[in-house]
């Protein structure tokens, strides 16, 4: 036995053994008091039963004591039981009722207690020469006026009461050593109920932890250990939906940055190999190698800041700025992109203050991203609607699409990091993570809704300037 097995068999067993030893002495304690006390008052009881006769018989000597006490032990009824002995002033037995010789040299502890008692009644345990375990009671006689004329002494063995005594001990060993299995057994029982499956959860955890996430625990009680087993296998479905998104995720970022990259070598090699300067061809290259450039910076610099939400290391730079002169300088930015690709992009400028509290570039990058989206997933002569609206509280930015859309089974996900519902369109799955995360750390919300191959909104809610300051006050401080 080993771990949890050997801990309850030495806390729960043990404690259990060492709890039954102490009840079963404090029984035989108790069983071996009861019946010694018994056989002590039965002869205590008999001795004062003799001196009630001998004080209503005998009127002044010690004659007339040696007479009846004959008479009493002539017709002792329990000679077979216990050994009667008549005592005279000087000390010594004159009478048995075994018939035989009185030992003169007898040792009586007790009737030298009785003397010397106020009661006049002694006792003694103790074993004869012979080794027989005796109790003697004694009993000293006086005449009606008060002057000692004799005693008597009973003498009982208690070899019985102790073989019963032993008996009882027996049985109450028996009885706990009964308990002690019983309790064993089915503890054993109750803790390989817990230890087996919990050895397979420790397998499997193994197994999980060596990259294999389709191993599965197979949950046989609907308990806390079923609760356990259903808690593993959902963390292996979750780390092997994260492995997923983690593959492709460097799949589709390597792509991202191979695609600008091989354009830069090809124009780069191409300018180089030319033989004779081509300010055309040098051109258009130089205009691919800075575009390309600036595409394979917006990568690099959109996995640090997912790296810096990550590690709680994102800095803003917090100002007072109008909200709807950075989404109109967004959409700016992005009309020639969706002109160059046939879509219609359209900004209803609501032509109101809109003053919030916020990073301007932090903001800026998070239109531009959910913009960017809207285009992306959007077909030729498609259209993309940018408009704000505020009430008394808050401004919403919406950006709304007619395009692909995004499937019911991948919406819940789509804000998580790694996540891409299409993974034919380029980016690297952690743009909308990152545009979430930048509005929550402006107290606001990221909302999508989505229907396939109807369209796309996203609302993005941001406090107004007036009623954002307590909320951006809380959300640094839990920062």
């Amino acid at each position: 036995m080993r771990g949890i097995t050997k801990r309850w068999a030495v806390n729960c067993v043990g404690v259990i053994f060492i709890l039954l030893i102490i009840i079963v002495i404090i029984l035989v304690c108790f069983v071996h008091n009861f019946y010694y006390n018994s056989v002590f008052q039965n002869i205590e009881g008999r001795a004062n039963a003799f001196a009630n006769i001998a004080s209503g018989d005998i009127v002044y000597n010690e004659n007339d004591f040696v007479t009846t006490s004959k008479e009493y032990v002539e017709s002792f009824p329990d000679k077979e039981l216990m050994e009667l002995m008549v005592i005279n002033t000087d000390k010594e037995i004159i009478i048995t009722s075994t018939g035989f010789e009185p030992d003169v040299n007898i040792q009586m502890p007790d009737f030298n207690m009785a003397m010397t008692s106020g009661n006049g009644c002694g006792s003694w345990y103790g074993k004869t020469e012979n080794g027989e375990n005796v109790l003697a009671v004694s009993r000293v006689i006086n005449s009606k006026t008060g002057d000692y004329i004799g005693g008597i002494r009973y003498i009982v063995s208690l070899e019985n009461v102790d073989r019963q005594v032993l008996i009882m001990a027996l049985i109450f060993m028996s009885i706990a050593l009964c308990i002690i299995v019983f309790v064993f057994l089915s503890g054993i029982y109750f803790i390989r109920s817990i230890i087996n499956p919990v050895r397979n959860l420790n397998e499997t955890a193994k197994r999980i932890a060596q990259g294999d996430f389709e191993a599965v625990v197979e949950k046989q009680h609907d308990d806390e250990i079923g609760d356990l087993c259903d808690t593993i296998n959902y963390m292996a479905s979750e780390l092997s939906s994260a492995e997923k998104m983690k593959n492709d995720f460097i799949s589709s970022v390597s792509h991202e940055l191979r695609t600008p990259l091989t354009a830069i070598k090809g124009w780069a090699e191409t300018i180089q190999l030319s033989k004779e300067p081509d300010f055309v061809t040098m051109e258009k290259g130089m205009n691919v190698i800075v575009k390309e450039t600036e595409r394979l910076s917006g990568i690099v610099e959109e996995l640090l800041d997912f790296s810096r939400i990550q590690n709680n290391r994102m800095i803003l730079i917090m100002d007072k700025i109008d909200l709807v002169a950075e989404v109109d300088e967004a959409v700016y930015m992005l009309t020639d992109r969706a002109t160059s690709e046939k879509k219609h992009l359209v900004f209803e400028d609501p032509y109101i203050p809109a003053p919030v509290i916020g990073d301007r570039n932090r903001l800026k990058q998070v239109f531009m991203n959910v913009i960017d989206n809207a285009i992306k997933y959007t077909q030729e002569n498609g259209e993309i609607n940018v408009s704000i609206k505020t009430d008394d509280t808050n401004i919403y930015v919406i950006i709304s699409d007619n395009g692909c859309g995004i499937p019911a089974e991948h919406l819940p996900k789509i804000k998580e990091k790694f996540y891409k519902a299409n993974q034919t369109q380029r980016g690297s799955g952690i743009g909308l993570a990152v545009a979430d995360e930048i509005i929550k750390l402006h107290s606001g919300t990221l909302d999508i809704e989505s229907e396939e191959n109807v369209g796309t909104v996203v609302t993005i809610t941001m406090p107004l300037a007036k009623s954002q300051n307590q909320k951006l006050t809380e959300n640094l401080n839990n920062n």
